[in-house]
């Protein structure tokens, strides 16, 4: 659980709130982080940032610990937090993802034996970790307490067992079954413990002598504000409630709301926790700052790199979907940049692992794969927060491939080797010389992933053996190492230099599927079916095959033939595919191709792929199409349809489909439509109504305004509120169900937005002025996927303006 700058989820991926021009944001979820550093009462922000570093200066902490709070970030793994822990990433579970407000010693007892029992103990995952909520919150006054000004614990939840604590029962019972136990704390102390001035154990001091005015960010409860550690006491209160936590037999403590100002904090837990004598985890959240990198590596075992890896999107505040795909693609930059800082002792934390329940991970299969993937090579911890209870199948024997976990074990990060729009390649050596490789397909179809044995640092050699870690097969490579990567998905290799060529492995060859690549395609299409051999020696006796379902015809239907394929080749052969004739909206046809040769090794070889046709109807007039981006478009009847790709619309970002009427809006129009479904391509995918004086216009055209549908934060209403022609203030609520209306009513430069979830009783979304709207503009539905290279689709019916 975390925070950076603004943690609402209604800005979590929108620009609205990025660029701070959101005028009215979502109501907080109660799970949900309330109050973000940027805003937290008190002091302002810059502000206490100053009095902190220089409270540092005057302390002499940073030239005690070595490391300087405002220095650019450098390596250091050796100067690493030495407190006997963190030698290499934790494993584990962690609360917050799915339980969140509500932990309880019985979700937590039989959390930790489903670990035991699921056979995830026995792989290397040990630890169990009560996140927030595991003391009484009364109010905005802060955390309960008890008469040494700690946090108390809630009762309710941790029953006191005899004369023991409710937590300390909860970790006994978590160490009896050879696990261990972790638990949470934010920065600070309670503004409880400061109006009832409790004494600091073992000393003369109390609360009051201690405590600034200063707020510090604790997101649920509030309530805590700063302590001031030149003071005496300071030290000795952290010192008093690390021992609480370590007679309570606490591994493991993460430190929430920790920013630059809070070096101090960190130096005294990371102190205190060393001076228990017990071996305590330090994990540090979130967003931190990584020009202190090495600040963060000196005094902790771990730090977050960014916010939170939750969408928060699930309806009804539901914890499913955990996740989205963008909250794991995001992750892709933070892993290349942070790479230099994370080594034995301490690694870059890049949140929750979202794998364990299936299709309620918020992810495909192949998408949890990529995100186990990337957090292994980037040597993060891996700790799981979904039901460890109800587990699925194919995702438990995921979490127990231990070829995979043995690349995050090994604590060495991955850098980036190559990036282009939809493909990223990350790869680093392991100490007997191997080179672990992740091919990544960021974008929508199925693609071809390839780098050079030399761009990935390994040996000039004859021939490289070639695993796939999650396949679990072994392949020869003449010099490239390559996979045909299904879309978000990955391939997981570890490479080995070989004396000689090999005489008993496959060659290692890719298909791939060409013509494709478009949200949609013709009728009538022609695909591209290629096929490459990259062994170290040719193969013979190659056939290229194309099928489609019945229905759709393929020719020719005899294929092609080779008679062999050298090393490092290719042969490509065309197809011409016509997709059967439907009567929906969209007419899809899956086609697979199949490639069978003779290899080397004395085996027939045989490679396959597969994709789909996607057909639309043509839109009729008086109705228009534009895109600014990649998108098809379909017309069946009074249903529309929108298949789209786009990074946003929003800002200066304006990438979109849209079918609309040209001219159609005027002062006193009415305009309705029924969204009957919506890709959940991101929490802020869009699909809804568009006004603008010129939708052909996407970078700048005023009057612009639009009414949307998105699958985690609500129905939208944003508008271009200064007329320079780009969407910069929001107004959302309530969460979306399929299928919804819209209703975007217009008089004179004003639009009042409204949502239905029947089509008769109408809510309001919100009411805006939007200059300069001209007399008559365009009106239409629009689609964009808020996901670069990425497709989304969004079907509407009864679309009306009058």
């Amino acid at each position: 659980m975390s925070l950076s700058t603004d943690h609402r989820p209604s800005a979590g991926g929108d620009r609205p709130d990025a660029q701070g021009r959101l005028r009215i944001r979502t109501p907080f979820r109660g799970s949900d982080r309330a109050r973000a550093r940027s805003t937290a009462p008190g002091t302002p922000f810059a502000t206490r940032v100053r009095r902190r570093l220089v409270a540092l200066g005057a302390a002499g902490l940073l030239v005690a610990a070595g490391v300087t709070a405002t220095a650019g970030a450098t390596a250091a793994p050796a100067q690493a937090e030495d407190n006997g822990v963190g030698a290499k990433p934790a494993l584990g579970w962690s609360s917050w993802s799915f339980v969140r407000h509500d932990p309880t010693a019985q979700t937590i007892e039989a959390t930790a034996r489903a670990m035991k029992d699921s056979g995830l103990a026995s792989v290397g995952y040990q630890y169990v970790n009560v996140d927030d909520f595991w003391y009484p919150c009364p109010g905005g006054q802060g955390p309960a307490v008890d008469e040494y000004g700690r946090w108390a614990t809630d009762t309710a939840k941790f029953p006191s067992q005899g004369s023991e604590n409710g937590i300390q029962a909860v970790a006994d019972y978590v160490h009896s079954l050879g696990l261990k136990f972790g638990l949470y704390v934010t920065p600070g102390i309670s503004k409880q413990a400061v109006a009832a001035n409790t004494p600091i154990e073992g000393t003369p001091y109390h609360a009051q002598d201690i405590a600034t005015t200063a707020g510090e960010a604790n997101y649920n409860c509030g309530g805590m504000v700063g302590i001031d550690y030149t003071k005496p006491g300071a030290q000795e209160f952290i010192d008093s409630w690390a021992k609480q936590f370590a007679g309570w037999g606490v591994d493991y403590v993460k430190i929430d709301g920790v920013g630059t100002p809070d070096v101090q904090d960190v130096q005294a837990w990371s102190q205190a926790l060393r001076g228990t004598g017990r071996p305590i985890h330090l994990e540090l959240s979130n967003g931190l700052d990584i020009n202190n990198a090495a600040t963060w590596n000196k005094l902790s075992n771990g730090w977050r790199t960014g916010g939170d890896i939750e969408c928060y999107c699930g309806p009804n505040g539901s914890s499913y979907p955990l996740t989205t795909w963008s909250s794991i693609s995001s992750r892709f930059d933070q892993v290349a940049a942070w790479a230099p800082y994370g080594g034995p002792g301490g690694f870059n934390d890049y949140d929750s692992l979202e794998v364990g329940n299936g299709a309620n991970d918020g992810l495909t299969l192949d998408e949890r794969k990529t995100q186990m993937s990337l957090w292994s090579l980037a040597a993060s911890p891996l700790m799981l927060g979904t039901d460890l209870t109800h587990l699925d199948p194919a995702d438990l024997a995921l979490l127990k491939n231990t070829d995979v976990l043995a690349v995050d074990q090994d604590a060495i990060d991955a850098h980036r080797v190559s990036r282009d729009g939809n493909t990223q390649v990350f790869a680093k050596t392991e100490q007997n010389g191997d080179t672990i490789v992740g091919l990544f397909n960021t974008g929508s179809g199925s693609r071809v992933v390839s780098a050079s044995a030399a761009a990935l640092g390994l040996p000039a050699a004859p021939d490289y053996s070639v695993q796939d870690l999650w396949n679990h097969t072994t392949t020869e490579s003449g010099g490239t190492v390559a996979a045909a990567v299904p879309s978000h998905g990955v391939a997981l290799f570890r490479v080995h230099a070989l004396a000689k060529v090999s005489a008993s492995l496959a060659p290692s060859t890719t298909v791939s599927l060409s013509g494709l690549d478009a949200p949609t395609q013709q009728a009538t299409t022609t695909v591209t079916e290629s096929f490459t051999d990259y062994g170290a020696r040719p193969v013979k006796n190659v056939r290229l095959d194309l099928t489609a379902p019945a229905g759709a015809t393929v020719a020719p239907s005899s294929g092609a033939r080779y008679g062999s394929v050298p090393a490092g080749g290719t042969a490509q052969f065309s197809f011409t595919v016509t997709a059967a004739s439907g009567s929906g909206l969209w007419d899809s046809a899956p086609v697979t191709a199949t490639v069978t040769y003779d290899d080397r090794s004395g085996t027939g070889g045989q490679a396959t792929a597969a994709d789909t046709i996607t057909v639309g109807s043509p839109v009729a007039a008086p109705y228009k199409t534009y895109a600014s981006t990649a998108a098809g478009f379909s017309q069946s009847g009074t249903q529309l349809g929108i298949r789209a790709q786009g990074a946003d619309v929003y800002g200066g970002t304006d990438e979109y489909g849209a079918v609309y009427l040209h001219g159609a809006e005027h002062d006193g129009s009415t305009t309705v439509v029924k969204v009957g479904a919506q890709t959940n391509t991101d929490a802020w995918a869009k699909a809804g109504i568009m006004v603008r004086n010129d939708i052909t216009n996407a970078s700048s055209s005023p009057g612009f305004v639009i009414l949307a549908v998105t699958p985690g934060n609500g129905y939208a209403l944003q508008w271009d509120s200064n007329g320079d022609g780009q969407l910069d203030s929001n107004q959302s609520h309530a969460t979306v169900t399929y299928p919804s209306w819209l209703k975007l009513v217009r008089a004179g430069t004003t639009y009042t937005g409204y949502w239905s979830t029947d089509g008769s009783t109408w809510n309001l979304v919100g009411s805006v002025s939007v200059p300069p709207a001209a007399a008559t503009q365009d009106v239409g539905v629009f689609a964009t996927a808020h996901a670069a290279g990425t497709t989304g689709e969004a079907d509407f019916d009864a679309f009306s303006t009058s």
